[in-house]
């Protein structure tokens, strides 16, 4: 269940301290009027935080502490956008023998302890915990006792308190009194020395953190300081423009909009991003993210409409297209999801392996065996040295075994479980190829496997009862049977046939008459169940 609530009623430190004492995992998301920051627990422990639209400081805090020039730092980030983009920063400069993982792992606590101190001086906005949200894509883990930032914190809030008298937002643009600065004998730190120059009346204070490399407690301490000694005044705002003023809005919805899809907070996202669309209706993005949250909660026609508005503005990428397949392929318009997915590959998305290989999944529907097998293995080639997802190993199998190909499809779900061995629908793919070998005891224990790591797939106990039934080991598909239709009652006419099969085996003709009525009702063309249910009928009892 989520907690929420607002930091004017509770102060983040308070929560914080609510999250440790109770051991909790999840994200903390924290909003304050446009700005969105998220910390990470892990059983009462910090994990992780970040600030949205924040810079990311962690080569600008390598630079500080010399522990790499400008120079390596500049070449690092050249070779990450031209070489690299799958790869961090960190993981870059561990590679270059730049950076230890050692030196990379204790600058990463600094940070996230930076992220969490800037966020306690947030008074005001909302608060909101989703317990067993883990942050994606992050090696870099860290475990922070959240009552050892507590102290520091609390200094560094009554400290900003003072210095918005002098730096009340982050859009003001200063400008030196040189004369006044050359007359006085008092002495400035090195970030206020590093600071005068960049001062030059068109810089706001979010440029000139972003320029001198230091957080924004230290440069609004800076600034304070010489606003204080009558060294600075005030010009103006950055945003004094109308369309500038509007951009930023589109932004900071925008990125809030991401900020809640991402931590789960799917209400929430709707909202910004449907204020992106009304302050911008072009938007594309906006669009693409409002459809990924009606395919999250199963509003496919939704998804299809929005991804479809979507696809009509200029500069639209294939990932609008790709997912517009992949929603239409859930309504069964499967011609139309080959058009989208060729429309995706036209856009740029030919060299991308995740649409070749939903090429091939739909190919494989349309009963196209060899084009699939093919999609298949030009979608393999396209991952390179990346792992495939669960889901190529399982369509690619089942193509090769559809196509008698068995030893092949065997060593591709092998493959696919050694990358996740805890996959339930990659057991269940070998479940039915040792089947299809005859060997019902293999069958059974992968099958059992893949219950064991998620018993709520209704297919796995339809094949574990398949594998039971053809074994004439009837208990126990009877009782696989009826777990698969508690979990999905629409699963398969073919399910409530052997169900009524094996009633009817047991003479308990009026409970096998009803299994073969539900299967006639899911399938009413199924005429050889319809004339069997008739012949029993018609037999006296």
């Amino acid at each position: 269940m989520a907690i929420k609530g607002s930091l004017r009623e509770a102060s983040l430190p308070d929560v914080l301290q609510l999250l440790a004492m109770g051991q909790k995992t999840g994200c903390l998301s924290v909003t304050d009027r446009s700005n969105f920051g998220y910390i990470y627990f892990d059983r009462g422990r910090i994990s992780y935080a970040s600030i949205v639209n924040r810079r990311d400081r962690l080569g600008d805090m390598l630079v500080k502490a010399n522990v790499l020039t400008q120079l390596e730092l500049d070449a690092a980030i050249d070779m990450q956008g031209s070489q690299h983009r799958h790869k961090r920063l960190g993981e870059i400069l561990i590679e270059q023998q730049i950076l230890s993982r050692e030196e990379l792992h204790r600058y990463i606590r600094i940070q996230i302890e930076e992220a969490v101190y800037y966020l306690f001086t947030w008074t005001q906005g909302t608060f909101s915990f989703e317990a067993d949200i883990r942050p994606d894509d992050h090696d870099f883990l860290v475990s922070i006792n959240p009552e050892s930032l507590l102290l520091e914190g609390a200094r560094r809030v009554d400290e900003w308190s003072l210095i918005e008298k002098k730096v009340p937002s982050f859009d003001i643009i200063f400008g030196v009194d040189d004369g006044r600065l050359a007359a006085s004998e008092a002495q400035v730190t090195p970030l206020q020395e590093q600071l005068l120059p960049l001062i030059d009346g068109r810089r706001d204070v979010t440029a000139l953190i972003d320029a001198s490399g230091a957080g924004e407690f230290e440069v609004g301490k800076a600034l304070y300081g010489l606003a204080t000694a009558g060294f600075l005044h005030i010009i103006g705002k950055s945003r004094a423009v109308d369309e500038v003023a509007l951009e930023a809005r589109v932004e900071d919805h925008r990125n809030l909009g991401a900020a809640f899809y991402k931590t789960g907070m799917y209400e929430e996202a709707t909202r910004e991003f449907r204020r992106v669309v009304e302050l911008q209706e072009s938007d594309v993005q906006a669009r693409f993210f409002l459809a990924l949250v009606a395919m999250r909660e199963g509003r496919w026609s939704e998804a299809v409409v929005t991804l479809r508005e979507a696809a009509t503005q200029p500069g639209t990428r294939a990932a609008v297209f790709h997912n517009l397949a992949y929603a239409l392929e859930r309504l069964g318009q499967h011609d139309d999801a080959r058009e989208a997915l060729a429309q995706a590959l036209e856009h740029g998305g030919e060299n991308d392996p995740r649409i070749r290989m939903s090429w091939g999944v739909l190919a494989l529907k349309r009963g196209e065996l060899e084009e699939a097998d093919e999609s298949f293995t030009t979608s393999r080639a396209l991952f390179g040295k990346r792992t495939p997802p669960a889901a190529w190993f399982h369509y690619a199998a089942l193509t090769a075994a559809l196509r008698n190909d068995l030893d092949r499809a065997q060593v591709l779900v092998t493959d696919g479980l050694e990358a996740f061995p805890r996959g339930p629908v990659l057991c269940n793919t070998l479940a039915v190829l040792y089947e299809r070998r005859g060997d019902v005891p293999a069958a059974v224990q992968a099958a059992e496997r893949g219950l064991h790591e998620n018993g709520s797939l209704p297919q796995l106990h339809k094949n574990l009862g398949d594998v039971l039934y053809g074994a004439g080991r009837f208990d126990e598909a009877l009782e696989a049977y009826q777990r698969a239709i508690q979990l999905n009652p629409a699963l398969g006419d073919d399910v409530y046939c052997k169900l009524g099969n094996i009633r009817y085996k047991w003479k308990e003709a009026e409970q096998a008459m009803a299994y073969w009525e539900r299967a006639l009702a899911l399938n009413p063309a199924n005429d050889s169940l319809r004339a069997n249910l008739e012949l029993v009928r018609s037999v006296p009892t």
